[in-house]
């Protein structure tokens, strides 16, 4: 396992973000993941986060990435999700036909940490911390 590290810190940061599209509308398709894939790429450094992998189905993607312990995740997603919204829809006419409101992406979303040890042996492991063996 490698870890990140910079002047005073080591980490290891990795999230799973999953974004589903409003109403569940069925808008992607290959050029279009790609497109976001690339939105997705162009603003991540902004916010020290880097792209590790992409998918999607028809109504969501699913993004596995690795941040900084500055990243402001939050802030990060909104603008890419405003960012995108607008580019997908200027670039892709047809989106408009399916969703006809200023929306693509649904007001929620899902964010997991991933990475690492199972949190069953990250717990044994702070418990058995000060025993002596």
């Amino acid at each position: 396992m490698e870890l990140d590290n910079n002047a005073h810190s080591v980490f290891l940061l990795y999230y799973h973000l999953v974004l589903v599209v409003k109403y569940r509308r069925k808008v992607f398709d290959d050029n279009i993941s790609d497109r976001a894939k690339e939105i997705f790429e162009y603003i991540s450094p902004n916010y020290n986060i880097t792209l590790q992998e992409w998918n999607h189905d028809a109504d969501y993607v699913h993004i596995l990435f690795k941040a900084h312990p500055k990243s402001e995740l939050s802030k990060f997603i909104n603008a890419y999700k405003s960012a995108s919204s607008r580019l997908l829809k200027k670039e892709f006419p047809e989106i408009r036909k399916k969703l006809w409101k200023e929306y693509f992406w649904s007001q929620s979303f899902c964010l997991l940490t991933t990475g690492g040890a199972p949190i069953e042996v990250i717990k044994k492991y702070i418990q058995s911390q000060g025993e002596k063996l």
